[in-house]
Formats: C-alpha cells, sequence, structure tokens
C-alpha cells in the first residue's frame, strides 16, 4: 500500500473491509496524516449508519445487475458483531490522533515561551535552574572543610565519635540536604532527619552502614550524600543522624548544629 493509497482507505478502514496488514499499515500512517483523521472520525457516523442496513433488502431495491455477492460480504463484515469492535477502535485511534495533535501543540508552545532565538534558555526562566539540585564536591568532603552547597553547619558528638557537615540550599519546593558523615563503625542502619522549629522531624535519607563504616580507620572516606525536602528552610532548627533499630529511630549518633 503506497502513501497515496492510503489517503484513500479512509472509507474501507471505517467499513472494516481491509485485510489485517492493510489495516495495520493505515493507522501507522493515520497517527502523522491529519486529514485521514478527520475523514476517519466524519465515516464513523456512517459505518455505524450501514451496520443497520439489511443486504437483501438493499440489493432488491437498487435492482443490482450483479449477483449482489460483493455487497452482502461488505454488509455482513459491518454488522451487529463487527459494529461495536470497529466503534471501539475508532473511537480509541481518534482519541490518539487529539492526544498526539495536543502534545505536538504543546511542545511547540513550549518551544516559543521557553527558548530564546538561539535555542538557549530564554531571560527570566528559572524554573529549570530552580528544578535542578546543586552538585556535591567533585572531590570528596573533608568535614568542616569543604563546603556544601547552602548553609553549612558542623557538629561531633563527643559520646558516639560521629561527625557530620550538612549544606542547606532554601529551593522554591522546600530544601536540599547535601550531608557528609564520618566516625561512623558498623554495621548498623542510620538515618538523616530535619527537626523543625516546633520540634516535629522528617526523614530525608536512610543508608546501610559495612563492617568497615565510614571516615574511620578502616575506611577513612566519609559518607557523602544528597537528599530534598519539603521543609523550608526557615523552618528547619536543627539535622540529626540517628541508628534505625527494628523498632524504629533509635539512638541520635550526631546532632547540627
Amino acid at each position: 500500500m503506497t502513501q497515496d493509497q492510503q489517503h484513500y482507505d479512509v472509507a474501507s478502514y471505517a467499513l472494516g473491509i481491509l485485510d489485517d496488514r492493510d489495516a495495520a499499515r493505515f493507522e501507522d500512517h493515520l497517527i502523522d496524516c491529519a486529514q485521514c483523521a478527520y475523514e476517519l472520525e466524519s465515516f464513523v457516523e456512517v459505518a455505524d449508519v450501514l451496520a443497520t442496513v439489511d443486504g437483501e433488502a438493499f440489493e432488491a431495491a437498487e435492482r443490482a445487475e450483479r449477483d449482489g455477492a460483493v455487497l452482502n460480504k461488505m454488509l455482513r463484515e459491518v454488522g451487529v458483531e463487527r459494529q461495536r469492535a470497529n466503534s471501539r477502535r475508532l473511537y480509541s485511534l481518534a482519541a490518539a490522533v487529539v492526544v498526539f495533535a495536543m502534545l505536538s501543540i504543546g511542545a511547540l508552545f513550549a518551544g516559543g515561551q521557553w527558548l530564546g532565538d538561539d535555542g538557549s534558555p530564554a531571560p527570566g526562566n528559572t524554573a529549570e535552574a530552580g528544578n535542578k539540585l546543586d552538585p556535591l564536591p567533585a572531590d570528596g568532603v573533608d568535614i568542616g572543610g569543604t563546603p556544601l552547597p547552602g548553609d553549612n553547619l558542623v557538629g561531633k558528638d563527643p559520646r558516639s565519635g560521629v561527625s557530620a557537615a550538612v549544606g542547606l540550599l532554601k529551593k522554591d519546593w522546600g530544601t536540599q540536604v547535601s550531608f557528609a558523615v564520618a566516625g561512623v563503625s558498623g554495621p548498623k542502619e542510620c538515618a538523616l532527619f530535619v527537626v523543625r522549629r516546633d520540634g516535629t522531624s522528617v526523614k530525608v535519607a536512610d543508608w546501610t552502614v559495612g563492617e568497615k563504616g565510614w571516615g574511620t580507620a578502616a575506611n577513612r572516606e566519609p559518607l557523602l550524600l544528597q537528599g530534598v525536602t519539603a521543609v523550608p528552610r526557615e523552618d528547619i532548627a536543627h539535622v540529626q543522624v540517628q541508628e534505625i533499630t527494628e523498632s524504629g529511630a533509635g539512638e541520635t549518633l550526631v546532632r547540627v548544629p
């Protein structure tokens, strides 16, 4: 079936007389052809009306010179059973074409609104920057010596020996939390919580500490992670690392500040 032939197969497809191969090719063509999509929509009601026609009565009324075999075959194909199946199929395809057209228009609109003439972000557009996390230091972190994105806070618990550095960066959607933890041995599970000024807490991240730990003699590298929370930066009173037990949050290993 050629591209030109596909333009003339709207009625045949709507009546259900194309074989499976040609029907599949026409459906592929339909997705990209607005002309055929609109013509197909107009044929839906015609196909429903033809499904109710009595083939023998129609043949007699027209006094066809041929034996009517082709006509009867066509009318049987668009009978009640085929009518229901075809209607579902046609309406689904019509909906798909509408969605495709809406997405195409939306993409063009977005391109016109968000991109400058040279394809770069248009001036004043901060949505993309606001949705991205500021990166962690590429060369790792020295707690207390390497700045993290945002407001930097450092703390060490003399009892547990665990130290932590936290960077809190205000975002439109909440707060980006970058943190490094050292002096924690394993095996155990830990979690980082932000604590609001009203005393309620929200878990930002959790992780497993292996036998070598993090920032220990066996593994000198601190654990460096990043998370996000909906809690606004100005509502955060402090951040704390806690051990997680089978019964829930357990001992606080370090509080910052």
